[in-house]
This record gives structure tokens, sequence and C-alpha cells, in this order.
């Protein structure tokens, strides 16, 4: 039922997005109101939920890893899965942003005829990064709508995403990637049990969110062509505080532009925010030098001992009528606890 419930989410701030294109009032609230209010919400969860990771003690050095640690020096040492320098640091984070490292290492266990089946998660990998790298070139793109003049790296974005030119509109690949993409990993949520069932609505809500945003923008690109200078117009109006919705957008844009705030709103507080968390997690940003050097937690505070020889002193008379034989001798316990302390 989590998926039904996601789904209806989503299709229902898209049915307030397509309503609300449909009058005056509505294109108003849209247009120059909820845009600024989900980037309001947007920054300051941001902001706040960083500020919590950064603020969390973390006073010893506890790295993942799966790779020989640095120790003698005839043992061949895991430079980047195993990192002991802050180069193999940057080395295994970079692998680990850019290309999903652990992703593509990961491996699946399962029980199949009585044998244990170990498998690997290559598609699961492939469909991931080729979900994010699309993601990222398409906001690369719609930075066309905000700067005037147009970047050159932007145009020579779009020329490179356009390449595969079948007709006018020039078709973007990663329009096409980024939903094939979003659908294989819903697809994957439902056809196998075990992800399904540890599938939570917050799960399915952003798969669906992601979704119905890039199906809305290719509508207006390929089906419905909206007026892009209105458009850009609009989003310029928004950069310098000037909002004002022009003439001319369909209610199918509305609707786009309530799901995109949507997911802005969310977004911190969601699984999503994994985008800014990568960077402060000290599972992955932290060197295993623990052979190298101590870690003493700065947090330790002074704990009041009870010696042997003062437990000694205070239950001698009950230890000797028990007839238990006691280690130090009468009148030298005051000076073994003061050896002690």
């Amino acid at each position: 039922m989590n998926e039904i419930y996601a789904l209806l989410v989503v299709l229902a701030i898209a049915a307030a997005g397509l309503a609300g294109g449909q009058m005056s009032f509505g294109r108003i609230a849209l247009a120059e109101v909820i845009p600024y209010a989900a980037a309001i919400l947007f920054l300051a969860g941001f902001c706040w939920r960083i500020m919590r990771w950064a603020w969390a003690p973390v006073p010893f050095h506890i790295p993942v890893t799966c790779g020989q640690q640095k120790s003698f020096r005839w043992i061949r040492a895991a430079k980047i899965d195993n990192p002991s320098t802050q180069w193999g640091v940057l080395a295994r984070m970079a692998a680990e942003i850019l290309l999903f490292r652990s992703l593509f290492r990961n491996s699946r266990a399962q029980i199949g005829g009585g044998w244990l089946i170990l498998s690997e998660s290559g598609a699961l990998w492939l469909s991931a990064l080729a979900f994010h790298w699309a993601l990222l070139l398409i906001l690369l793109r719609h930075l066309r709508l905000f700067l005037e003049p147009v970047p050159a790296f932007v145009n020579a974005l779009e020329r490179l995403d356009s390449f595969f030119q079948l007709g006018a509109p020039p078709l973007y690949l990663s329009d096409v990637v980024v939903i094939a993409a979003l659908g294989y990993l819903l697809i994957r949520r439902f056809r196998d049990p075990a992800v399904r069932f540890i599938s939570l609505f917050t799960d399915y809500f952003g798969l669906f969110l992601l979704l119905a945003i890039s199906v809305t923008g290719v509508l207006m690109r390929y089906f419905t062509r909206i007026d892009v200078l209105n458009v850009k117009e609009l989003a310029l109006g928004l950069a310098a505080m000037r909002p004002q919705a022009p003439q001319g957008l369909g209610p199918i844009f509305f609707a786009h532009l309530l799901l995109v705030c949507a997911l802005a709103s969310y977004l911190p507080f969601s699984k999503l925010m994994h985008m800014g968390g990568i960077f402060l997690s000290p599972t992955r940003n932290l060197a295993n030098n623990s052979r190298s050097r101590r870690h003493i937690n700065p947090w330790n505070h002074p704990v009041k001992t009870h010696t042997y020889p003062e437990w000694e002193k205070e239950f001698r008379e009950k230890l000797q009528s028990a007839g238990i034989p006691v280690e130090i001798a009468e009148g030298a316990g005051d000076a073994g606890n003061a050896r002690t302390n």
C-alpha cells in the first residue's frame, strides 16, 4: 500500500498544479509565491541538516573499509579501500561521489536451491550512476533559463546532449536516460520481494516525484510545446526578485513547477539528502590510521575508582571471619593504597 499512497500524493500535487494553472489566482500563487517558499524551505532545511551532522561528535576514526590496512612495509595495503592518508581519503571520496564505487562493489546474497548464491548488483549501479549524471546534466541545461547571456559551457552541454538529433526539437539523451533509470529503480522495488518488503512510503514517494517531474518536462518539450521565452521571462524575474507570471504558460508547466517546488521542499528532510551527507559521513571521510596514531576520546571524564587494597581494607574483617585469605598484611593496606593512587 505504500506505493499506492505515494503515487496518489504525487498525482494530487500534479493535479493541483494543473488546476491552479487554469486560474489567474492559481497562476500568481504558483509562479510568484510557492517558488520562494520552496527555496527558503530548501535552504533552511539543507543548512540545518548539514550543521546537525557537522556538530555531531566523532572522537574516533570509524571508516568502513574493505581492504588491507597499512601496517608493515612488506604487506601491501589498499590505499583507496583502506586509506591511511588524507590523499587516500580524497581519492576514495572522489571515486564514491563520481563513480559510486561502493555500490559497484556491492553484492547480494540469497538462498537458491539450498545454496548460498552471491550475485553482483551491476544493473543497480549502472542505473543509479546514469540517473545521477543525467540529472546533473539536466540541471546544468536549465541554467540557460536563469542566466543572460547564456554561458558557453551550457550551450556546449546542450549540443552534446542533443547529439542524436532525430527531429525538431532535438531529442536530449539525458531525458531518455533519466526516465529509463527511474523506471528501472521503480520496477526493481516492485519486482524484488526483499526490496519491496523493506520499502517505505518515502522510498516510493521520491521515485514517483522525480519520475513525474521528468515526464511533465518531456511533455512540455516534445508534445505541448510551451513558449520557452515566457518560461525564461518568469525564471529571470524569480532570480531578480521581480516575479511576474507571463501569459501563455499552459497548465502542464505549472504542474511541472509545483512538482519541482515539492521536491525542493521535501529533499532536505528525506533520504535524498545523501547528496550532502556523503561529504560528512565519518565512515567515508576519515583515514584508517589507528595503528600509527592513538585516538583518545576528548570527552572522557574522570571516573572515581575503587582499588583492590581499598576493597580488601573495607571487607577485611568479613573476609577473615569467613576464612578467606587476604593478600595484604595488617597495616600495609594504607601504604599499598597510597602506591596505587
